[in-house]
Parts: structure tokens; sequence; C-alpha cells
């Protein structure tokens, strides 16, 4: 296989080609203590940045652990791991001490490599890079076709990453997922450098790198799709005890939850407050293939939420200590709506003339909790203090101070009123 950084770069009609196979072949999948002694030395010797991805076994499993990991360093080839095996990978970790580890959607990965024990000390993540170019494709076959003009193989990525053993052609698709990942680093740097942007993503992946692990969601359960449909209290409460139930029964069995139970099930459920296992028995998703213990456990979640005393029912929306949804500024604090509605609008016109997305630029949060609550001198000094607080980085600051700076002096347009509700 012919390597990408000897070749010239594609032109702009060619048509991809295809990349069927690793460059040094399918390498053996590292299973014992063993063999992953040999890759960590491997690995140590080897030169330059190191490629890393994870795949897990979302759909079908419970979590989001890894069950494949997949290097490749100049010098040590690419390795595949499987953390069935070698569920400790702090050795490799040390091995790549100081290393750029390079991956693409980063954010994804992580999580289930720290559990690894493994944590990158800097990164570069090609996807965001993508981004920050102003690429409008930036799935990973998509940057490699556009950058590098080759073709990834499609087709694995949602496959039971569980499954043992690994048949070849996943390994395969997962051996070539790290191939060229390098190759593709170096030339979306070339390209952030050429286009002013280098800075900008290096401040960006120096915060990824330096993160603390997500905080768990609060009410988890409120993410159930069609929860939209559900508004008195004691539906909620129904969705609250199915869901719990639910994820207890998928935790124990190591089973993704909707195959447990789906949620237009548990939203059906909900709404029809069903008063015994027949009646449940008759709603979608509940249907003869369940058998009675499966629907006495689900009656029994809804007969808990039915006799819960008022107080302990939960509320109709989670609570929450930032700006009300955008859509009742207007009517609660007008001053504050012409504040985002000014801010908005600058943003979208910076973000197009400097060619990536908005989001990339400051994050739509940062606007609404500035615009909301804006300091109390409105200098461009307290601004970009305020957005330091709320974890904007430099170069967005930098950015986005003037305009956000001048969007907080706008008022509310002639004969607008303000509300008497109260800000919340």
């Amino acid at each position: 296989m012919t390597d990408a950084r000897d070749t010239a770069p594609p032109e702009e009609d060619a048509a991809p080609v295809p990349l069927l196979d690793p460059r040094e072949g399918i390498p053996p999948v590292t299973a014992d203590p063993e063999a992953l002694a040999a890759v960590v030395a491997a690995f140590a010797a080897g030169t330059g940045p190191v490629a890393v991805d994870a795949e897990r076994a979302s759909g079908y499993r419970y979590g989001q652990r890894a069950y494949l990991v997949q290097l490749r360093r100049a010098g040590a080839g690419t390795a595949l791991i499987d953390p069935v095996g070698c569920p400790d990978l702090s050795t490799l970790d040390a091995a790549l001490g100081g290393t750029e580890w390079v991956l693409h959607a980063a954010t994804q990965d992580l999580p289930c490599l720290a559990e690894l024990g493994m944590r990158p000390a800097a990164l570069f993540d090609t996807e965001l890079a993508g981004r920050l170019a102003g690429f409008p494709r930036v799935g990973l076959g998509a940057m490699v076709e556009q950058v590098l003009g080759f073709a990834l193989e499609k087709g694995h990525s949602a496959v039971d990453w569980s499954t043992r053993p690994l048949p070849e052609p996943w390994l395969r698709y997962a051996a070539l997922d790290v191939e060229l990942l390098v190759d593709l680093r170096d030339a979306l740097e070339e390209e952030l450098r050429t286009q002013g942007k280098l800075d900008w993503a290096l401040q960006e992946f120096a915060a990824i790198a330096a993160a603390p692990p997500p905080a768990p969601r609060v009410d988890p359960w409120r993410r159930t799709s069609g929860m939209h449909k559900v508004r008195r209290r004691r539906q909620i409460g129904v969705v609250r005890e199915l869901w719990l139930a639910r994820d207890r029964t998928a935790r124990e069995r190591d089973v993704s939850p909707g195959r447990v139970l789906s949620d237009a099930a548990i939203v059906a459920a909900a709404l029809e407050n069903p008063p015994n296992v027949h009646a449940l028995a008759a709603l979608p998703g509940f249907g003869h293939r369940m058998g009675r213990k499966q629907l006495d456990q689900w009656q029994a979640a809804v007969d808990k939420a039915r006799g819960l005393p008022e107080r302990e029912l939960p509320q109709p929306t989670a609570a929450y200590t930032g700006p009300p949804p955008p859509r009742a500024w207007a009517d609660k604090d007008p001053a504050a709506a012409a504040r985002l509605s000014a801010a908005r609008a600058a943003v979208s016109a910076l973000a197009e003339e400097l060619n990536l997305p908005q989001e990339n630029l400051i994050t739509p949060d940062t606007v609404r909790r500035v615009c909301w609550s804006p300091p109390g001198d409105r200098s461009p000094e307290a601004v970009a203090e305020a957005l330091a607080s709320l974890g904007a980085r430099p170069w967005q600051i930098e950015l986005t101070t003037p305009l956000l700076t001048k969007s907080l002096t706008a008022r509310p347009a002639a004969g607008e009123q303000h509300s008497d509700t109260p800000p919340v």
C-alpha cells in the first residue's frame, strides 16, 4: 500500500482511490498480557504522533466501554488491542507519555479510553480541525477522501464490537481507521496554518485534553425519546420509574437499554397508565413475546408511580440554573431578547466570514448566558472576563468580545413592554 505522504495532493475531480488493505496487513489482535507487553515496547520505540481510535458496542451493550482499541505509529505499525483480554492499558499510556495523540472526534473516544487507563497529554482532533478549516463534511471517510484522495471502507461502524472472535472484515475496517490519521493530521495542520487558524485549533485541542471527565447527567430519564408528549406529573413519574427499572435490568444483563424496552413503549405506558398487566400487554412495545415476569416488572414500575404522593412526583421540567428558553425572552425580558437577537446576528455574520461553524466560534450557551446576565459595566474588559469564566478560549474571546460588547447595548423595538413575569 502506497503511503499517502508520498503522493501528490488529489486532483479536484479525481476519483478517490479505494483503500482496501492496511500497509502491513491486518495485525493480530492483542488479547493477553504477553502480547500487550510487546505492543508497549514497539510503540515506546516508535516516533512521532500516535493515531488512536476505539470501537464500542453502542446499541448492543450497556454503557460506552471500548471493545477494540486501534493504534498506529511510525516505526511501530498498527496494533489492535482487545480490552476484554487487556482491560488495563496504563503501561501503554506510560510508554506514550508526552506523545501527541491523533483522534477523530476525540470527545467520543476519550471517556472509554480513560476507563482503560489511557489519557493523552496532548492531542490533535482531525474532525474538529476540519470544522475549523471550513470543510462541509467532517466524518472520517469524507475527510480522508477530500484531503487525501482515498476512499475508506464503510459499513462496519455500527456492528456489535463485543462479538468474539471479531470477523476479519471488521478487523480490516478497524485497522484502516487509523491507517491515514497521521497523514490527515499533517495535511490539516498545514491547511489551518495557511488559513491563519492553527493557533485556534491548538487552543481547542489543549482544552479537550485538559477537560475533566463529564459530570453525570441530572435526570437522564428526561431524555427519553417522545418525552414531549408527556405533560402531567403523574405521567412523567411513570416515565421515570419505567426508565429506572429498564436501566437496572440493562445494567445487570449488559444489554443496551433500548433492547430491553423501547422509549416508545415507556411513553405509551405513561400516557395510558395501564391499571394491570393485561392492559399493559395490549400497549405497543409490550406485546405477546414479552414474558409474564418482564410484564410484572414493568407494571410494578407503573404502579409505583401511580402510588407516589404528589410531593414526590417529578416536576414537568428539570431544575436549571441558566437562562430560560430563548423563545420566552421577549415576554420575560425584552431587553435581553434584543441583546440576544443582536448577538446571534453578529456571531453568525462573523462565523460566515471566517468560514467556520457558529458553535465553534462561540457556543450558543455562552452567548445566551452573557446576554441574559451581562456584566455590570458592559465594557470590553468585563465582557472578556465573563466569556473566560464561561470557558471560552482566548481566540474566541479576542474575536467575539467586540461583537458581544456592542450587542449588549441593543434595545428592544419601540412599543415592546417588559412582562410582569420575573426572570428565572
